[in-house]
């Protein structure tokens, strides 16, 4: 199968990152944090050096790494807690946030805790950012979110300049760099940005069931969840330190070891290769694409940056009829609204969604390949 599906999950993983993850939960399987025992202090061995490659990754020595079971949690305990110790009223968010983020504050805006504004874009999907400082001097805000790449189109966000124009509202800030971490270069060490958001199984080429987020150690983050840590047992309160006062039970080992080998790979193979080899992806998606008439690229613009993410509207073709029938030849990719709703009401696409094409690094000559041939039976069969 020719895989076009990246955005969801990058397949597939770097060699190293299947090699190293059976070797060492054969080899060094015990639990973190739980004993003095040499498989115990192994895995928490594994788990500091993987935060380090994290910190390096994200130019973040400053920041502490926290680890959760995925950027959508990682994403709920920074929200909620937030929410929870009462210093934020007016949240901004992008109009390109994933549900992630989304329904979080749909939740507390229903029940009246907070107010949920969408910064405007202008029609190339570039903001205006006299006009944003403007509607913040009316409308202080309390906590911006912003995407860094949209899962939609791929669109890279200048997420620093909306970060530093919050500051100086001294508002929150939180980036979510699903699409991004490892992928796209960003100082998430900068003052300007509290949290930096990652998941582990797609720009960062490890496993599922791991991800987290870069805060600063001494931020007051109220915890939402609670439980075993294994350090002050005695206490009922969670620790104060960073990162255990966020995790609570058992860390996925086995998918820390898988991120421990990934973050190695691109720290070797260079994020700016990385970036190169995507460009180059998406530009060929584009080439094949606008050779069919019937085929209308979504949201792109020549003064942005993208990553290797394409969406379209295949003419009297619903996307959920197109993803069945790429399927069915052999082509997986995602269709609908990809838990952005937001985002494709901002793009006119909402609620037929659109059919996404997305890449990687290990995206093949036959894959492109087998892309041409879809297409042409497409244009001659329907």
């Amino acid at each position: 199968m020719a895989y076009f599906d990246n955005a969801a999950t990058t397949f597939p993983k770097p060699d190293c990152v299947y090699d190293f993850m059976n070797s060492f939960y054969r080899q060094c399987g015990g639990s973190a944090g739980r004993g003095t025992y040499e498989l115990s202090l192994s895995a928490g061995q594994l788990i500091f050096e993987t935060r380090s490659r994290l910190q390096k990754i994200l130019h973040c020595h400053n920041k502490q790494i926290v680890f959760t079971p995925s950027a959508t949690l990682a994403l709920n305990m920074i929200l909620q807690g937030l929410i929870v110790s009462g210093k934020i009223k007016t949240v901004y968010i992008s109009p390109f946030e994933h549900n992630a983020v989304t329904r979080v504050l749909h939740h507390f805006e229903k029940a009246k805790k907070i107010e949920v504004r969408v910064l405007p874009v202008m029609g190339n999907l570039s903001y205006d950012f006299t006009q944003i400082e403007n509607l913040f001097k009316t409308h202080k805000p309390d906590l911006l979110v912003a995407t860094h790449v949209s899962n939609v189109i791929g669109l890279v966000q200048p997420v620093e300049m909306l970060c530093l124009l919050a500051k100086k509202f001294e508002a929150f800030t939180v980036v979510d760099m699903a699409q991004s971490a490892g992928l796209v270069e960003l100082n998430v060490g900068l003052e300007t940005i509290d949290f930096g958001v990652f998941a582990g199984h797609k720009t960062l080429y490890g496993p599922t069931g791991v991800g987290g987020f870069a805060m600063n150690s001494g931020f007051d983050l109220p915890p939402i969840l609670f439980g075993g840590t294994g350090v002050e047992s005695a206490c009922q309160d969670m620790p104060l330190d960073v990162p255990q006062s966020y995790e609570m039970g058992t860390i996925n080992l086995v998918g820390v070891a898988g991120l421990y080998a990934s973050t190695g790979w691109i720290l070797e193979t260079g994020v700016d290769e990385l970036w190169k080899r995507e460009e180059s992806h998406r530009k060929r998606l584009l080439d094949i694409l606008t050779q069919y008439d019937f085929i209308k690229i979504v949201g792109t613009h020549e003064a942005n940056r993208y990553g290797g993410i394409v969406s379209v509207v295949i003419d009297g073709l619903p996307s959920d009829t197109a993803a069945s029938i790429f399927s069915k030849l052999n082509i997986a990719l995602r269709s609908g609204l990809q838990c952005a709703p937001l985002a494709h009401k901002t793009l006119g696409t909402f609620p037929a969604g659109t059919v996404r094409f997305s890449t990687s690094y290990f995206t093949r000559d036959e894959e492109f390949g087998e892309l041409v041939r879809v297409m042409e039976w497409i244009r001659e069969n329907l």
